[in-house]
């Protein structure tokens, strides 16, 4: 599955802070899926309180995504989080290693002023792969 892709963390430069891949090759011919930013919140509207649980909520969400094409959340390389202030970076980062598989994608984490509703704190987007 996702580890048809080579994974790219050369010993020449600093280890990766956290479960990630400095780098992830996607080869030619291979199926991507560009999952836009999503956010914790359920069908009916609720949005679960603090990072951990609306990162519980997102890679769910994310994985019904995959599913729709095929995928799952192991072919997902490469995954780029917002968060709301470095408070919840703990929680998010809790709940991300319970979804991303081993070798982990490559990953940019990054802390912004916030999203549509003040209740947000994460924000999830993935790029995912399989080969065909």
């Amino acid at each position: 599955m996702a580890d048809q892709f080579p994974r790219h963390t050369p010993g020449t430069i600093r280890a990766p802070f956290a479960n990630y891949s400095h780098g992830v090759e996607v080869p030619p011919g291979s199926r991507l899926l560009v999952c836009s930013g999503q956010l914790g919140i359920t069908p009916d509207d609720h949005i679960p309180e603090g990072a951990e649980a609306q990162t519980d909520l997102i890679f769910q969400n994310i994985a019904e995504i995959l599913a729709s094409a095929k995928m799952d959340l192991s072919h997902i390389v490469r995954v780029n989080a917002y968060v709301s202030h470095r408070d919840h970076l703990a929680g998010y980062m809790r709940a991300r290693d319970r979804y991303v598989s081993e070798p982990p994608p490559a990953s940019t984490l990054m802390v912004v002023s916030g999203f549509a509703l003040k209740e947000f704190v994460v924000e999830i987007e993935v790029l995912a792969a399989r080969g065909v």
